[in-house]
């Protein structure tokens, strides 16, 4: 049950997950005020579509996180404000260590000061590493092959030592792979650089690109393509404010996986989005990239059941329908 008096701080909250969970936030009633360095962040969707509070900067500032909350009474932080490429993390991993998790670290002692004791935190399947079983489960080994991946995993074992320390608590979602837009074609996915999936193909359908590489054909999976499980940009934003209220009503520190169950290959797809486009979208094989695993699907029972979290969009070329929609309104020339 949402209380319009609950003020949420929201890091990141200019982001392409963190807005959607704003925007969710907002229609649950909440309050909410967004802190965000605006590295990636977009503060015209902020002005034109949230139109909250924006503070410009960075949590690893001590003094701003301070000001904060003594000017603001936060009940509870969502956070989202981290480094998300994999292949960058490897090759400047004192960005990754410092922002993701220093940065996280520094906005957790300085809650702690102030006495605000729930947090809601933005993990990653990548805390996992390679699969030792598919669909994966929560209790599955955490060895990430990535710095990426290990400087999520650190904040989550700084979360689990805080609870038992200053009764801290936290939900943690480890996530799968974030797709789609909002279905009123409000938001959605702009990164620079695109990285993901589903954008550069449908960048391709718009004719911002010439083709869509296929990373890998030869995986022993059905279609020799790498398989992932995409999750409703929309359902993870959902997720995240049913984790606020669990933790408002007194929830005990947890870590949740957010996925669809099912996977899809990277032809499965490009096929789909042939279909919803009605364009050509032209594909070509390319090498596998280093650290692709050739499957990524969770479970995400323990959500369903904690929670009582129930995805919206799980259909493939619903997704892609909705990012469809925004990348036409966004990128078309």
């Amino acid at each position: 049950m949402a209380n319009s008096q609950k003020t949420i701080l929201v890091s990141g909250g200019a982001g392409y997950i963190g807005s959607h969970a704003v925007l969710s936030l907002q229609q649950q009633g909440y309050k909410v005020i967004i802190l965000d360095n605006l590295v990636y962040g977009h503060q015209d969707l902020v002005d034109s579509v949230l139109n909250v509070k924006l503070i410009v900067g960075d949590t690893g500032d001590r003094p701003l996180l301070d000001k904060i909350f003594r000017e603001y009474s936060i009940d509870a932080v969502m956070h989202f404000a981290a480094y998300t490429y994999v292949g960058e993390s490897v090759t400047q991993p004192d960005k990754y260590y410092r922002n993701n998790f220093i940065g996280t670290f520094t906005l957790l002692e300085a809650m702690v000061a102030a006495g605000i004791k729930s947090f809601v935190f933005s993990s990653t399947c990548a805390t996992y590493g390679e699969p030792q079983t598919i669909p994966i489960p929560e209790d599955h080994p955490q060895n990430p092959i990535n710095p990426y991946g290990m400087s999520k995993l650190m904040v989550e074992h700084v979360l689990k030592d805080f609870d038992k320390a200053y009764d801290f608590r936290s939900v943690m979602f480890r996530y799968f792979n974030a797709a789609g837009a909002d279905p009123q074609g409000r938001l959605g996915e702009d990164h620079d650089p695109e990285t993901h999936l589903i954008p550069l193909v449908l960048m391709t359908a718009l004719g911002k690109r010439e083709s869509i590489s296929m990373f890998g054909t030869d995986y022993p999976t059905p279609d020799g393509t790498c398989v992932r499980d995409y999750i409703h940009v929309n359902d993870l934003a959902d997720a995240h404010v049913l984790g606020i209220e669990y933790l408002l009503n007194g929830g005990k520190t947890d870590a949740f996986n957010l996925g669809n169950g099912n996977g899809f290959s990277v032809k499965e797809v490009i096929e789909a989005a042939r279909e919803v486009t009605g364009k050509q979208i032209k594909a070509i094989a390319a090498d596998r990239r280093e650290g692709d695993p050739p499957a990524l699907v969770g479970s995400s029972e323990k959500a369903r059941k904690l929670l009582c979290w129930q995805p919206k969009y799980a259909d493939l070329k619903t997704i892609l329908t909705h990012a469809w929609q925004w990348h036409q309104k966004r990128h078309q020339a």
